[in-house]
């Protein structure tokens, strides 16, 4: 009998790729897909299911796991890096395992934010449109130099390292912040360790590449923009709420933050993913963002690229079908 999974939250780019990779599974899981998230309307829909699979922005609460463990259900896979979204301390008790993706493609997300960087700098979002209605003025649209400026990449694993490897090559002087330092990355690529507010204080442009957790919730808040130079430009390629958005806001409206690239959003669950052009924007303070000139926000697409969906989906059901054979749980989350 196939191991049956149930992955909620399926978009049609995700679905083709565990169609591609098939043979990976064909004959040991049965996988179906269903367009709704994983929340506690949804997750009884999960009975005669062995498996589920989720994404970022599923809520898989207490109640959530409940309604799983009394379905039926015997894993929990994120097809996802993070998994702040989940209650592991009640799916242990419940001894269902959650397994997740550690990694796909560093590169993906890095390469996002130096384009969140490039296209702020050099305005070429709001020069796009310009010339679509046949204005060709350059007014407004001065950028600077990559070469020179200080950068300051707050979490050196692996998508830190290689943003701030690229930046270099762009003639950057990087500074670089994480708890857990990397000295020998530090040396091959040429950029320094230093305290968090020293690069606060230097940093012309700071680029976010940190887990959300209870030390890294609202890491840039009012206290920590205010010891930022002036005019600096804020990245965030990681989780929305690092970033104390109202903060955010005020730092925009006074001038102390001169943009922000923003690839996640605090309340983004409710909207990132979906088509809502039909609809009333809720969200005060997303409209607010995207009111501004001088801030770009994407729809959490850092990790969209060909090769880290297939990484993503492999691991996935790699993930799934070793659980399915009782073979170890190398990417469990404990």
């Amino acid at each position: 009998m196939p191991f049956k999974v149930l992955v909620f939250d399926s978009k049609p780019y995700e679905i083709e790729y565990f169609r591609k990779l098939k043979d990976l599974y064909d004959k040991k899981i049965e996988i179906e897909f269903a367009e709704f998230k994983l929340s506690e309307k949804t997750a009884s829909l999960a009975k005669g299911y062995m498996a589920i699979c989720a994404f970022v922005n599923d809520v898989i609460n207490d109640k959530v796991i409940e309604i799983l463990s009394e379905n039926g259900v015997e894993l929990i896979a994120m097809r996802c890096a993070g998994y702040n979204n989940v209650s592991l301390k009640k799916a242990e008790e419940k001894q269902i395992p959650v397994v997740r993706v550690p990694e796909y493609s560093p590169y993906a997300v890095a390469e996002h934010a130096i384009a969140l960087m490039m296209s702020l700098n050099r305005h070429t979002n709001r020069a796009y449109l310009r010339v679509r209605e046949n204005n060709f003025s350059l007014n407004g649209l001065i950028g600077f130099d990559m070469h020179g400026k200080t950068t300051g990449i707050i979490g050196t694993g692996r998508i830190g390292l290689v943003a701030a490897k690229i930046l270099k090559g762009f003639g950057c002087t990087v500074l670089a912040y994480d708890v857990y330092k990397n000295e020998k990355a530090a040396e091959e690529i040429g950029f320094t360790y230093v305290s968090l507010d020293e690069l606060y204080e230097k940093s012309d442009i700071i680029s976010l590449h940190v887990p959300l957790m209870k030390e890294t919730y609202h890491l840039v808040d009012e206290n920590s923009i205010a010891k930022m130079k002036d005019g600096v430009m804020i990245i965030n390629t990681s989780r929305g709420p690092l970033i104390d958005t109202q903060a955010l806001i005020e730092g925009l409206k006074s001038g102390k933050i001169k943009a922000a690239g923003l690839d996640v959003y605090e309340e983004e669950e409710k909207y990132f993913f979906e088509d809502l052009s039909n609809e009333v924007l809720l969200d005060d303070q997303l409209a607010r963002l995207l009111s501004f000139n001088n801030v770009l926000v994407t729809s959490h697409q850092a990790f969209f690229t060909e090769e880290a969906l297939k990484n993503i989906t492999e691991t996935t059901i790699n993930n799934i079908l070793a659980f399915a054979n009782k073979q170890v749980l190398t990417n469990q989350i404990k």
